[in-house]
C-alpha cells in the first residue's frame, strides 16, 4: 500500500469512528429522554394564594439550602407558590398518598422526606403526590394548602387512575403535624370553596404521621395540645416514632390512646432508637424499616386492594 492510499484509509477509519461515537451519543441521549419520568406539576392556587400574608412569608425567591458539610439532603425554603407533583407507578393499584415533607414549617426536606418516599410508594403500586406547601409560614397557613391538594387529587382521580375512596396522606415532623391536623379538621376551611378545585370534605381516607411534631408542648410528655382533638370522623391512622426523638413519642402514643377511646382503627410503632428526621435514610437501624410497616398496614387495612 502506497503512502497516499494509506493516508486515505486512516482518514476514512477516523471518520467512521467519529460517526459511530456521534450515533452512540445520540442514542444514549434519546434513551435518557424517553426513559425520564415526566412528572405532572400543578399549582394549588391558580387564581391567587389566599391571604393574609404573614411576615414569615415576606421572603425572597424560592431556593435550595444545604448544610455545611453537605449531607445530600435537599431543603427548600421561601416557597410562596405551593404545588403538587404527581409520581405515577408503572402499574397502579388505585391507592394514592399525599406526601408532606417536614422542616419545622421553615423549610421542606424535599428529598428524603419527599421524592424518595414517592418513589418507594410507586414501587408498591401506589400513586404518590408530593406536596410543596408554603414555607416559612405559620402552622395554620399550611392547612389550606393540604386541603386544596386533596381536592385536586379527587378532581384528577379518574385521569390519574386513583380510587377516590383510597386517597391517604403521609407526613414527617411538621408534615406529620399537618397530616394530623388535616385529618382532624376536615370541617374547618379558611379559604373560599372552589367547586372546580376543592371537595366539600377534604378528609384523607387514611393518615400516616411519621414522627409528628407539635402534638404536645415541647419538653413535656403531654397532654395533647387543645387543638389536637380526635372525633368520630377521624380516618384510620398509622403512627411511626422513635423513643429517643427530641419531639417525644408521647405525642404519638397519646394520639393512639385518643383513637382507641373512640374505637377508630389506629396502629402505633415506637422504635427504641432512631432520633428525629430519619426519613428514608438507611442507617442500619430497625427504624429504617418503617416503610415496610406502613405498606403492611395499608395492605391489612384494605387500602392496597383493587376496588370492586
Amino acid at each position: 500500500m502506497d503512502t497516499q492510499e494509506e493516508g486515505w484509509t486512516m482518514r476514512h477509519t477516523r471518520k467512521r469512528i467519529q460517526l459511530f461515537c456521534l450515533l452512540t451519543m445520540v442514542l444514549i441521549a434519546a434513551e435518557l429522554t424517553l426513559g425520564a419520568e415526566q412528572h405532572v406539576v400543578l399549582d394549588l392556587w391558580p387564581n391567587g394564594t389566599p391571604g393574609p400574608v404573614s411576615e414569615k412569608q415576606k421572603v425572597g425567591p424560592e431556593k435550595e439550602l444545604f448544610r455545611d458539610p453537605p449531607d445530600g439532603v435537599v431543603r427548600l425554603t421561601n416557597v410562596t407558590t405551593p404545588q403538587i407533583t404527581l409520581y405515577r407507578p408503572k402499574q397502579s393499584n388505585g391507592a394514592a398518598v399525599l406526601v408532606c415533607p417536614g422542616g419545622g414549617y421553615s423549610i421542606l426536606a424535599y428529598e428524603h422526606e419527599g421524592a424518595k418516599v414517592c418513589e418507594f410508594l410507586n414501587s408498591h403500586g401506589v400513586t404518590a403526590v408530593l406536596l410543596k406547601y408554603r414555607v416559612p409560614a405559620l402552622r395554620e397557613q399550611a392547612l389550606p394548602d393540604a386541603q386544596r391538594a386533596i381536592g385536586l387529587i379527587h378532581h384528577h382521580a379518574g385521569e390519574w387512575g386513583i380510587d377516590q375512596g383510597r386517597i391517604g396522606m403521609l407526613g414527617f415532623s411538621a408534615g406529620g403535624h399537618l397530616t394530623v391536623m388535616t385529618s382532624l379538621n376536615s370541617e374547618k376551611r379558611t379559604y373560599p370553596f372552589d367547586p372546580n378545585l376543592d371537595i366539600e370534605t377534604p378528609l384523607p381516607a387514611f393518615a400516616i404521621p411519621i414522627y409528628p411534631a407539635y402534638l404536645i408542648a415541647r419538653g413535656t410528655e403531654g397532654p395533647l395540645l387543645e387543638e389536637v382533638r380526635v372525633t368520630e370522623r377521624a380516618p384510620p391512622m398509622c403512627l411511626i416514632h422513635a423513643g429517643d426523638d427530641r419531639w417525644s413519642a408521647s405525642g404519638s402514643a397519646l394520639l393512639y390512646v385518643a383513637y382507641k377511646k373512640l374505637g377508630i382503627p389506629c396502629e402505633l410503632h415506637i422504635y427504641s432508637t432512631g432520633g428525629h428526621g430519619f426519613g428514608m435514610k438507611k442507617l442500619g437501624n430497625p427504624v429504617n424499616d418503617w416503610p415496610l410497616r406502613v405498606i403492611e398496614w395499608m395492605n391489612v387495612s384494605g387500602f392496597l386492594e383493587e376496588s370492586h
